[in-house]
């Protein structure tokens, strides 16, 4: 059998196999945050298609913390029955679901928000939203330390089995551990050790609440792409270690920030993405666009090199992989190679819902996705983030 296929436990939590599908923003709750059918029936079919641990992504844990329309909320009580019913949706079919806790920090619409945007510092606009942040005072980051904390709780009382912490792609948890967004000079910045505070504060508080069996996982940039240094192999590699050490049970690593599209590489559907901007920030975006459409060519497994810069400070805990990865050979390779412990994906579960279950019967050695990108335009344009292939309606 596939090492692949086999069980992996992360922390006191068994898998039945290497496959993660990877947390995603899918512009398919209610505007108040609520689970709907719709979403009930994604992860449904995604746990049907035997996919090991599944991570329902960029749950807002603070009113301040939403980032976009449409997306998942665990800011409040009110929505644990809906996330418990995905919980249960996941647990039917024998598979394991871990929350994503998220806060969007200066990447969050002020309009959505009612509110100028929160950032570590206050310097700069957001490239993608035009606004200037709100450099976040003492009680603002101790009011999010708890946010991020009663956030893990509803996790638990909706039946999730794990949790993880979004600390990537240049949300907030992601922008107090970069230099480049970080500028501050207190106690939250100016060293290293400073500016791992607001996540280690969060990661002990979160590993008090959780029981044994419940693990706890981080998502982390691995390279920030930005201007300026920011977050570097190096410097995650620093960061997993102390991770590690105060407990954390797997790191998923990811890469990019809204200055670059590296996050997802592959086609850049310019005229799709700048769609629903106002008419006067079109020809900026697209302008931006096209030019990012220069360095962003698709790579296999583009996140592989820094994964091996990670993983030996990991020790025996498991480091997950996403990113580029479409070929059954070649995922099989890095596990066995020990550049990574499991696999993780989005973009091709979006277009095959039961890939793993593909690979296990022996009908398919690569997934079909071919990085059009379309599936993350339509998030530009308040639409559920699908398979769009062969084209958004109305382009």
């Amino acid at each position: 059998m596939s090492i692949l296929f086999q069980p992996i436990k992360i922390g006191e939590m068994e898998l039945k196999n290497r496959f993660v599908r990877s947390a995603t923003h899918e512009v398919m709750a209610t505007e108040d945050g609520r689970i709907t059918d719709d979403l009930i029936k994604r992860y449904s079919n995604l746990s049907k298609g035997e996919i090991g641990l599944i991570i329902p992504g960029h749950f807002y844990v603070h009113p301040l913390g939403q980032a976009h329309h449409g997306q998942c909320g665990i800011h409040s009580d009110e929505m644990i029955p809906g996330l418990k019913k995905l919980s249960n949706a996941v647990h039917q079919y024998g598979g394991k679901v871990a929350f994503q806790l998220a806060h969007g920090g200066r990447q969050a619409y002020k309009k959505l928000i009612g509110h100028a945007p929160l950032a570590p510092s206050k310097w700069g606009r957001d490239p993608a939203t035009l606004h200037k942040p709100y450099q976040m005072t003492e009680s603002d980051i101790r009011e999010t330390i708890e946010a991020f904390s009663r956030a893990a709780q509803r996790a638990m009382e909706a039946d999730a089995d794990a949790v993880q912490i979004h600390a990537a792609h240049g949300y907030l948890m992601s922008e107090f551990l970069s230099p480049f967004f970080n500028r501050r000079k207190d106690e939250w910045g100016g060293s290293d050790e400073n500016r791992f505070r607001f996540i280690k504060e969060i990661i002990l508080k979160i590993k008090n609440i959780l029981p044994e069996n419940k693990p706890l996982l981080v998502k982390m940039n691995a390279n920030d792409y930005t201007p300026k240094k920011g977050v570097t192999p190096d410097l995650a590699a620093t960061y997993a270690g102390w991770m590690v050490e105060l407990g954390v049970d797997a790191i998923e690593i990811s890469c990019g920030t809204g200055y670059s599209f590296h996050t997802i590489r592959g086609d850049i559907p310019a005229n799709e993405m700048v769609a629903g901007l106002p008419l006067w920030m079109k020809p900026i975006a697209k302008m931006k666009l096209k030019a990012m459409a220069k360095t962003n060519t698709f790579e296999d497994a583009y996140n592989r090199e820094t994964a091996k810069v990670l993983k030996p400070v990991m020790g025996d805990t498991p480091l997950i992989l996403v990113g580029g990865l479409r070929k059954l050979n070649q995922m099989e390779e890095i596990i066995d190679q020990g550049d990574a412990d499991l696999i993780s994906m989005s973009r091709p579960f979006l277009r095959e819902p039961f890939l793993v279950k593909k690979f296990m019967e022996g009908k398919s050695t690569e997934a079909s996705c071919i990085s059009c990108n379309k599936c993350f335009a339509a998030m530009f344009n308040a639409m559920p983030v699908r398979c769009y292939q062969k084209g958004l309606p109305g382009f």
